[in-house]
């Protein structure tokens, strides 16, 4: 009855021992290499941990997809306890949290500086706090930025008419394949991210979409030498924690982890915007044309958005409309 008891203890146990809880330290994985902002970000929130718990709290980082080659295989390891700590795009954190659809919407904020204001305020904290109430195991502790995604090409346009006829490669996602259709292009899937160099470069697409850093990381720049400032979409960062470890954890040691979360934001901000810069910086000097829209330009993107709007927004109208008052403000 003993050796039972024993062995029911020990499966209870693994979980914990899995992220880390019990071998002296927790696990935190990001698919991003060293040196990404989001990485260091990471790295910065193992430190702040461990120094403000003296040492009690240590977590081990795995950057560059040491641990999990997806953001989808490490979510699914924190609900069930065997990964302590991820940072995620926010878009696969949707599946659990429906409304968080709502902040990726395209063309919906006016500025960066609009869409910190969503995440930090109430609506933004509503739906960290709803990603623990879902019941998906997760706990959501702060956000980090992503930049904006901007259209690049092979030719340069100066407003939405521009991309009528054009096909573009896209994420495999629904909406975001709508927003091309709705500009009048093709949006193009099935393409890596590894493959679009090649892709572009033997005109099976007229161009594709992302952020600077990955625009210049990836040497897209190369074949599609027009970057688009259009920002259509801000998609952010969350860091997220495994709720069976949060449950192992007093409330003070929790609340410690959540503080050293929020603290980190900033840092986190400040290196992407240094990554951004340089991505930028190098891009230029390599004789690429930045074209900046316009307000009626961006207007013009914007206004063909309705429908898209009616298809992929219409439970998170309420959402919405908090959203877009808070951009008054910009």
């Amino acid at each position: 009855m003993r050796k039972l008891i024993a062995l029911v203890l020990a499966l209870a146990m693994l979980p914990a021992l899995a992220a880390g809880a019990l071998a002296g330290a927790y696990r935190l994985s990001e698919v991003h290499a060293e040196g990404y902002p989001t990485s260091l970000a990471d790295r910065e929130f193992a430190r702040l941990v461990e120094e403000r718990s003296k040492g009690r709290i240590k977590i081990e980082v795995y950057t560059g997809a040491t641990l999990y080659s997806e953001e989808t295989a490490a979510i699914e390891a924190l609900q069930v306890g065997d990964l302590a700590f991820t940072r995620v795009s926010a878009s696969p954190v949707a599946s659990y949290v429906p409304a968080i659809n709502a902040i990726q919407m395209p063309y919906l904020y006016k500025s960066g500086d609009h869409m910190w204001a969503v995440l930090n305020g109430e609506i933004g904290k509503k739906l960290l706090a709803d990603i623990e109430a879902s019941g998906s195991g997760l706990v959501g502790l702060c956000y980090y930025d992503a930049g904006s995604r901007c259209f690049y090409l092979t030719r340069g346009i100066k407003d939405a008419d521009g991309i009528k006829g054009l096909k573009i490669r896209m994420q495999n996602n629904k909406m975001m394949v709508r927003m091309v259709e709705l500009l009048g292009g093709t949006g193009v899937t099935g393409i890596g991210p590894n493959e679009v160099y090649s892709a572009i470069q033997t005109g099976t697409v007229d161009g594709a979409e992302n952020n600077w850093p990955t625009y210049q990381n990836m040497g897209d720049y190369e074949v599609a030498k027009y970057y688009i400032l259009d920002q259509h979409t801000r998609v952010p960062e969350i860091l997220l924690m495994s709720k069976v470890v949060k449950d192992d954890l007093s409330k003070e040691d929790f609340d410690l982890i959540l503080k050293c979360a929020a603290d980190t934001q900033a840092f986190e901000i400040q290196k992407w915007a240094e990554k951004e810069k340089s991505s930028e910086e190098i891009v230029r000097k390599a004789g690429t044309t930045v074209v900046e829209l316009t307000p009626a330009g961006f207007a013009s993107f914007q206004s063909k958005m309705a429908p898209l709007y009616d298809e992929f927004g219409s439970d998170f109208k309420d959402i919405l409309a908090q959203i877009q008052k808070v951009g008054e403000k910009f």
